[in-house]
């Protein structure tokens, strides 16, 4: 009788487990990512956006990158990585211009990575312009092309629009990760960097499923 009873209780403890699986909802709002209040314009209204939220100065952001760069080039062609750097502080916008000007002058590849290398690995100092363009250099930029290219008018448009972003993705810490401007997801919600793009990959198939339905 006592075995009965409490084998009775052990299935009504399963009970909520196995109508979670019964909806198809691997992950909830709430507890594993968070539902944004306001939709956020994305680059490319034809795909599906991943934006990463980092800052080059965040030891966090740099060891991501391990695992994000090998994720983000497996991503399906409906899938478009986008990247916004955090500015919380005024001295923080040296590092958003060094992320944009990379961008505009078509070198992110060979410059983003050495940037968190010369802050995290070699300790470097990277707290100017000056500082930021000897990196440029190295990657075989012109300086002079450089510094028009970090202080133009187009460059203070880019970083006045990515502050707005975070804004508007209520961005709390770095790294985060905002799926097509509805879904902020974050370390702290799901346990660690691998639980931040299981997370990623659940909301790219919600995406994906809800416009398939739309385009019937």
């Amino acid at each position: 009788m006592l075995r009965s009873i409490y084998r009775y209780f052990f299935l009504l403890l399963l009970l909520p487990a196995s109508l979670g699986c019964a909806d198809g909802e691997q992950y909830k709002a709430g507890v594993h990512y968070e539902v944004l209040p306001q939709v956020i314009r994305t680059a490319n209204p034809d795909k599906i956006e991943i934006n990463e939220i980092f800052a080059y100065t965040c030891g966090h952001c740099y060891n991501f990158e391990a695992v994000l760069h090998p994720w983000a080039e497996a991503l399906g062609d409906d899938v478009d990585m986008q990247r916004t750097p955090a500015v919380w502080r005024p001295e923080m916008e040296v590092y958003a211009r060094a992320y944009y000007s990379g961008l505009a002058l078509k070198v992110l590849d060979k410059v983003h990575k050495p940037i968190f290398e010369a802050i995290h690995v070699r300790k470097e100092a990277v707290h100017t312009e000056q500082d930021v363009a000897k990196i440029f250099v190295a990657a075989g930029i012109d300086s002079v092309k450089f510094s028009q290219v970090f202080n133009s008018f187009g460059m203070t448009s880019m970083v006045n629009q990515g502050k707005a972003r975070m804004r508007g993705y209520r961005t709390q810490g770095t790294p985060e990760m905002v799926v097509n401007g509805k879904y902020r997801i974050s370390s702290r919600m799901t346990g660690g960097f691998d639980g931040m793009l299981k997370v990623a990959d659940f909301l790219i198939a919600k995406e994906r499923a809800a416009k398939a339905k739309v385009a019937k």
